[in-house]
């Protein structure tokens, strides 16, 4: 996971998580996003790539090039500039600086060293400084391995094999992936809870950052369902935000990698999990976004999604609620007895989200207020 706000905390690298984009390193600043036409960027394993071809091109040939151009899996041709060049008896090292045009990722700017030295046989990956290694089953990469996505491997795979064929070599290569800084700038990412330690992850399914892509979020929490999953975990908790989140990790005393980084994605969280079932489900968070949650919306965004007053002054039976302008405004209104409501109908309404999918034995709601105060809770056995 490398990326995303919209939550209570800054947070960026969706991933972090490996696959899906980047949360296994995802965690985003929080920015509003710009107005007009976003530039797009370059993940890290495109980056990773490109300085692989650059040292190869060195070891195997007449010197480093001043760029390079690689093929990303949907068939574009971006040029890299190199920032980095260094070399020694049998190895090359190259670098290349990440862009991630107008997105908010924590790894833009981030330099991405790639060294290439003979291996005993075949391509071996190994993690440099700054990238981590997976420690916790449930990823798409193997306990022990480095933190370098299945797709950046492949797409390190054919440049071997592109330039071992035009050089005349055998593509028998050790690949070490560095980011000077990357493991304090991980600690900025969710990759600690997902269990990569000591780094950033190399990530990429389409070699292209697409601003602001809540793919990229929605990824992030199905690699950490995976990881919950993996590790036997029958209860897991998906929150608004980070103030929410350490109510209800409290609460319930749930340890960090049960707590999915839901934002506003409840229904990408919900789809995935009516496909790879928990016993339990927690849901917690204000009570705007769980009004809207109540309400049937699947996506919280303020901007994707709105109150109705009307249905809400229904469920509070005071009708000074419909003139309200935000739910908070309707609680100090009129007060627990519509929290309670809410929190009832939110969980009612979580369930039938699950319809024709594995629904969670149980599930319940965690509603707070703005100091993090628990207003309302509601639990709903299916």
């Amino acid at each position: 996971m490398h990326r995303f706000a919209g939550r209570e905390k800054p947070s960026n690298d969706a991933l972090l998580a490996l696959g899906g984009m980047a949360r296994v390193a995802i965690v985003r600043h929080m920015s509003r996003k710009p107005t007009g036409e976003l530039r797009r960027g370059w993940t890290t394993g495109a980056c990773a790539t490109a300085a692989t071809k650059a040292a190869l091109l060195r070891l195997w040939g007449d010197g480093f090039p001043d760029e390079v151009t690689i093929t990303l899996p949907k068939g574009e041709t971006p040029h890299f500039a190199l920032t980095h060049r260094d070399a020694g008896a049998g190895w090359a090292e190259a670098g290349i600086i990440k862009d991630a045009g107008d997105d908010p990722d924590v790894t833009h700017g981030a330099l991405i060293k790639v060294r290439v030295a003979a291996s005993a046989g075949g391509v071996v990956f190994r993690a440099g400084e700054g990238v981590g290694t997976v420690t916790k089953a449930g990823l798409p990469i193997p306990v022990g391995e480095p933190a370098i996505n299945p797709v950046p491997r492949a797409m390190m795979d054919e440049v071997v094999a592109e330039v071992a064929a035009e050089l005349g070599q055998r593509p028998d290569i050790e690949i070490t992936v560095s980011i000077p800084d990357g493991e304090a700038i991980a600690k900025k990412t969710w990759n600690p809870r997902l269990g990569i330690s000591g780094g950033l992850s190399i990530l990429g399914t389409t070699g292209v950052v697409r601003p602001f892509s809540c793919a990229a979020w929605i990824a992030s929490i199905h690699r950490g369902i995976d990881v919950a999953r993996a590790d036997g975990l029958g209860h897991v908790a998906g929150c608004t935000g980070a103030t929410s989140e350490r109510v209800v990790q409290k609460l319930h005393g749930l340890p960090d990698h049960a707590m999915l980084d839901m934002g506003d994605f409840a229904g990408g969280m919900i789809k995935y999990l009516r496909r790879h079932p928990v016993a339990r489900l927690t849901i917690g968070g204000g009570i705007g976004k769980l009004t809207k949650l109540a309400q049937g919306a699947t996506d919280l965004h303020s901007g994707r999604s709105q109150v109705n007053f009307d249905l809400l002054a229904d469920w509070a039976g005071d009708t000074r609620v419909r003139d309200a302008n935000t739910a908070l405004e309707a609680f100090e209104l009129a007060g627990a007895t519509m929290a309670d409501r809410v929190a009832q109908v939110a969980a009612a309404k979580a369930v039938e989200m699950f319809a024709g999918g594995n629904a969670p034995r149980r599930l319940d709601i965690v509603m707070i207020d703005r100091a993090g105060k628990i207003i309302a809770q509601a639990e709903h056995a299916t």
